[in-house]
């Protein structure tokens, strides 16, 4: 007996996002066979908390891999939101929103100094931002010495109010950040699928002397998506920093490798011109998985969670390298595994 499938039911099958579902749900699976409070509801969103940085942030580091340029100074801008916030409130006495809000422009003009070299100057995205990670951590330090408080210890006091933006819970279950997530994810994917803009984005990516002919100010979109990453990355460091209840300069000091994969693992192609917002938010949940399954269902340390993290990007990498390889395709379409346009 043979089974058909309806076209749509066909298209769900072949997209990336469905295979990054199945993932998730076989490490759901196997973390749960292991130990069967990994599916704790307070458990499972709990592990939200450590992983929601990377969610938010690798939603908007998408737009930038998209018009073929990367992001590395995303964890450096955590930290530096994260130390401006706590100096501002605590030793300038500015109110904590106000505070929040001069953290995230400062951010802005963080992502934007960056993105007008790469846009502008033509440097290339990995120098500058590289470059604009060690500056950026450099300045967070600065800062800290402006403080009262010896930098090491961090600032802490933080008013309730502030603090309740990740002790909250809906219904007693669902963290508040992930609340913020979702909100943040379809805006994300309203404004890059849904909207002009978005559109100018993938242009950019798939040439840019193309888009340029046609009208779109490519170095200003390439700038804007810069902006977009820097104050994402702000308000994950806002959001960290109520959830640890102390402020710090070197906070996402280690999150520039799990952004990169989830974006990467999300389906976005590292040269730029194709991603999804849908296929980004699975993969940084699949990585938030994995990293929180690990210790607490087959006791991984923790100094080691990088290194299956990094094994899931190369492999990612080289598997669609060797899959887009002219020499295989060619083999595929007269074998007639790949229908020959």
């Amino acid at each position: 007996m043979k089974i058909s499938f309806s076209p749509r039911l066909k298209q769900v099958w072949k997209k990336w996002e469905f295979v990054l579902t199945l993932i998730i749900l076989l490490e759901i699976i196997i973390f749960a066979l292991k130990n069967s409070k990994f599916l704790m509801p307070r458990v499972l969103f709990g592990s939200m908390n450590d992983i929601i940085s990377i969610c938010i942030i690798s939603l908007f580091v998408t737009f930038v891999m998209i018009t073929g340029g990367i992001d590395i100074q995303a964890g450096s801008i955590v930290g530096l939101s994260s130390i401006i916030l706590g100096v501002a409130w605590q030793d300038f006495g500015f109110n904590i929103w106000a505070a929040s809000c001069l953290a995230m422009v400062a951010a802005g003009v963080c992502g934007g100094i960056s993105g007008f070299f790469i846009a502008y100057c033509g440097v290339q995205p990995m120098v500058v931002t590289l470059g604009g990670s060690f500056l950026y951590t450099g300045i967070g330090l600065l800062v800290s010495k402006l403080s009262a408080t010896e930098s090491y210890k961090g600032i802490g006091g933080f008013p309730e109010g502030f603090l309740r933006l990740s002790k909250y819970r809906l219904f007693g279950i669902i963290p508040f950040q992930v609340i913020i997530f979702l909100i943040l994810a379809v805006l994300a994917y309203i404004l890059l699928h849904k909207t002009r803009y978005g559109r100018e984005v993938f242009l950019v990516g798939v040439n840019q002397n193309a888009a340029e002919y046609s009208g779109i100010n490519t170095r200003l979109i390439i700038m804007s998506t810069y902006v977009l990453s820097a104050v994402s990355a702000s308000v994950a460091g806002i959001i960290l920093t109520s959830y640890l209840g102390t402020a710090k300069s070197d906070i996402g000091a280690t999150l520039t490798l799990p952004i990169i994969t989830a974006v990467v693992l999300g389906g976005t192609l590292s040269t730029g011109g194709k991603g999804s917002v849908p296929g980004t938010a699975l993969a940084a949940v699949a990585i938030g998985t994995l990293r929180f399954g690990l210790p607490l269902c087959f006791k991984v340390s923790q100094q080691y969670l990088d290194i299956p993290v990094g094994i899931l990007l190369l492999v990612i990498i080289i598997g669609r390298a060797l899959l887009n390889r002219p020499g295989l395709r060619t083999k595929s379409v007269i074998r007639g595994r790949i229908p020959h346009k």
